[in-house]
This record gives structure tokens, C-alpha cells and sequence, in this order.
């Protein structure tokens, strides 16, 4: 037995999580609701994992932004190439947003047969903090900026007000290489110190996403049944649309439009070994220097460009999961029965567009920025448990998109600079 639970701890984190959700949905056909003890055991294990991922939140989402920033380099130091590549970014990103934005307004997963699934999902949590949103308190794009400017930083951490945090930390990573080199280096390394730690703290909570698993889907199982497998069902499917939609053909097209490629595909078979270990391992960084290869010896992008803009792609550029992260708040908002106007989901695509930049490339980094999200626009975070049930695939998925994006702006980039990329298409169709 000792020996089964062994190897058990020895499999791949994605492994132990569909254990952990197979398990909590035997566990759940086998409790009743009158079984009320067994149903507290469940609910207190969710609960604590809920905890763990809202205690990182400030921390990480402050040190994550700032020193991402800070790898930007100060603005002399950009030059051309690197304004271009953060165009390149942020340009993709938004598209990749507004995709799944326009997917799960028409598809609405959160609604089945006209009615709101949070019912159906177990969702007991208020919802009072979105009442400033449900009453239009942000019905302009000037108090949604207001917003986003704090008066008081420090305030706005205690409240883990992420919106300000995220506006605050961009400034602070902005203005530290403006001072003196010896401060300078001095906060830099602070901060990058403080992110080491936030992500080993990260790593060390992703661990238990099993056992929360288990607690969330076992509890929510026995409230519901498997009525709740439905709306879950449809939601991936959302995501993986929106997914195929900028694979295939938003960075395609960018890429026919500015880098002149063909054909269609030629792109994603150049960098098919990248993407197929982007897509088992679900992780930017871990795929980066198979990506800087194939990027450099098969698609014909010099070492210049794809030493800057891979590295920094790899950092802040996150389509994939920045689509993931649109789609799931919305998602929750439509379970809930909150139906957002155009300026609420306004502040949803801003918050995931400035959440994305700091999303780590590790496995699972996704949860936690969608924890961030759901904060920043007042939204409870117990939906992330049955989110957490069907992520996996998803995740594999979001970040091939994100490695793919990574490669398509290295070769717009380098077109744009002038280099020869079409020389070596040629040479290799």
C-alpha cells in the first residue's frame, strides 16, 4: 500500500490532479448531503486550498510585474526592436482577449437553458463585491482609470485591490533603472529576490492543487451531482475554440500580413518540435531554448532578434493564457447571473491584459492569475476549484499557443528589421 502511495507522489503534477478530480467525483456519487460531516471534510479541504492561492496573491502579482518590467530594460536600451516587440505583445494578447471575449458572449457556458449554472456548480459565495459593478459605478472608461490609479499603494495590498497594485508595480518597475546604478541594482535584485521566493512558495501550494481538487470537486459533487460535468464541458470547449481560432488563424494572418510567410502553416511545421514540448511540458521557460533553436536554424531568424525577443516573449507575451483568463472570468460572472455591460468586461480585458504580463511560465500559473483576475473584479474565487478540474489539458494547450505567439513575433520582428527571413522559407519548403 505504502508502495502504491509512492508512486502516486512520483507522478507528474498533471496526473495527481486527474486522480484527485476521479476521486472526487467517486467520493461525491458516494456521499450523501446528509452524510453533514463527510460534506464539512470536503468543503474545509477546498477552502483551505482557496486560502493558500489568495495569500500569494498580492506578493507574487507585485514582484512578478515588476521585475518583468525590469527585464524590459530602461527605455534608451529598448531602441527600435524592443518598442516593436512590445507592440508585437501586447497587440497579441488584446487579440487574443477579445476572442475569447466575443466566444464566451455568444456561447455563454455560464448559462444553460436560459438560467445561470452556478446552481448547478455549487456556488454559495455573495457576490456583493460585484455590486459596484452590477450598479455601473465603472459605466465610463474615465472611472475605470481612476480605478486603476491608487491613492494609497499600500492600502490597496492590504485590501488586495489588484487593479491598483498592478498599475502601481508597473511604475515602480519603470522608474527603478532611472536611479543611481548602485540603487538601482540593489532594488532589482530585491525584487527579483522576492519573485524566486513568491514562485518556490507557488510551487511548494501547486503541489496540494490535487488534494484541493479532490476537496472542491467531492463537495461540489455531493450538492449536485453530475449535473455540474456539463457546463464544465461546454466551457473547455470555449476555450479550446478560442485557442484553435489564434492558432490557426489570427497569428497566421499576422504573420502573412507583416512577415510575408507561406504558406499558411509554414510556421507552425518549423517549429513543431518546440510546440510539441511546449505542449507536454506547459511551460514557456522550459521550452525556451528549443524554441530559440528552431526559431534560429528553421525558420532563419539571427540570433540578435530571437536572443531578445524569445527571452522577453517567454516572460511577459502570454496569449494563450491570457484568452484562458478572459473566458474563465466570464464564465463565473455568467454563473453567478451577473450580467456585465460593455465597460464591466472593459475592466475584465484590461485586468487580464496587465495579469498576463506577469503570469509566469511555469505549469499552472494560469490559477494563480486567475485567482488575481477574479479579485480585481470582485468575483468569488470558488469557482477556480471546478475550473482546476478540466485545466490541464487546457493548459497544455494555452501554452503551445503562448510558445507559438513567442516564434510568430520573432519573425515579425526580424522581417521588420530588415532581415532576409523569406530566403530560408524558400529553402525549406
Amino acid at each position: 500500500m505504502n508502495s502504491f502511495i509512492q508512486k502516486i507522489f512520483k507522478l507528474k503534477l498533471h496526473w495527481q490532479i486527474l486522480i484527485g478530480m476521479t476521486l472526487g467525483v467517486l467520493c461525491g456519487l458516494l456521499t450523501t448531503q446528509d452524510n453533514t460531516q463527510i460534506l464539512a471534510a470536503y468543503e474545509f479541504i477546498g477552502e483551505i486550498f482557496i486560502k493558500l492561492l489568495k495569500m500569494i496573491i498580492v506578493p507574487l502579482v507585485t514582484a512578478s510585474i515588476i521585475t518583468g518590467v525590469l527585464s524590459l530594460g530602461s527605455g534608451s536600451s529598448l531602441g527600435r526592436i524592443g518598442l516593436r516587440t512590445i507592440v508585437y505583445y501586447l497587440a497579441t494578447s488584446l487579440l487574443a482577449i477579445l476572442t475569447g471575449l466575443i466566444l464566451v458572449n455568444l456561447f455563454t457556458p455560464g448559462i444553460q437553458d436560459g438560467n445561470p449554472v452556478g446552481s448547478l456548480l455549487g456556488f454559495q459565495e455573495s457576490v456583493s463585491g460585484m455590486s459596484a459593478l452590477a450598479e455601473g459605478s465603472f459605466s465610463d472608461i474615465i472611472n475605470v482609470f481612476k480605478r486603476m490609479i491608487p491613492v494609497n499603494p499600500i492600502e490597496s495590498a492590504a485590501k488586495a485591490d489588484v487593479l491598483p497594485l498592478i498599475f502601481f508595480s508597473i511604475l515602480l518597475g519603470l522608474f527603478i533603472p532611472k536611479i543611481g546604478k548602485k540603487y538601482a541594482s540593489l532594488l532589482t535584485d530585491f525584487w527579483k529576490a522576492i519573485f524566486d521566493v513568491m514562485m518556490k512558495i507557488t510551487h511548494f501550494i501547486i503541489k496540494f492543487a490535487p488534494i484541493g481538487v479532490f476537496g472542491l470537486v467531492a463537495a461540489t459533487i455531493t450538492k449536485t451531482g453530475l449535473s455540474s460535468i456539463l457546463p464544465l464541458c461546454k466551457y473547455a470547449l470555449v476555450v479550446l475554440a478560442g485557442l484553435a481560432i489564434h492558432f490557426f488563424i489570427t497569428l497566421p494572418l499576422i504573420l502573412r500580413v507583416f512577415a510575408k510567410t507561406k504558406p499558411w502553416f509554414w510556421q507552425h511545421k518549423q517549429m513543431l518540435e518546440a510546440l510539441l514540448t511546449a505542449f507536454s511540458t506547459s511551460s514557456s521557460q522550459a521550452t525556451l531554448p528549443l524554441t530559440i533553436k528552431c526559431v534560429e536554424e528553421k525558420v532563419g531568424v539571427s540570433n540578435k532578434i530571437s536572443s531578445f525577443v524569445l527571452p522577453l516573449g517567454a516572460t511577459i507575451n502570454m496569449d494563450g493564457t491570457a484568452l484562458y483568463e478572459c473566458i474563465a472570468a466570464m464564465f463565473i460572472a455568467q454563473a453567478y447571473g451577473i450580467e456585465l455591460s460593455f465597460m464591466q468586461q472593459f475592466i475584465i480585458v484590461i485586468t487580464t491584459l496587465l495579469a498576463s504580463i506577469g503570469a509566469a511560465a511555469i505549469p499552472s500559473a494560469g490559477l494563480v492569475m486567475i485567482a488575481i483576475i477574479l479579485k480585481a473584479v470582485g468575483l468569488p474565487l470558488e469557482g477556480i476549484g471546478l475550473i482546476l478540474a478540466v485545466d490541464r489539458v487546457l493548459d497544455m494547450c494555452r501554452t503551445t499557443v503562448n510558445v507559438f505567439s513567442d516564434s510568430c513575433g520573432a519573425t515579425v520582428i526580424a522581417k521588420l528589421s530588415g532581415e532576409k527571413v523569406e530566403q530560408v522559407q524558400n529553402r525549406t519548403t
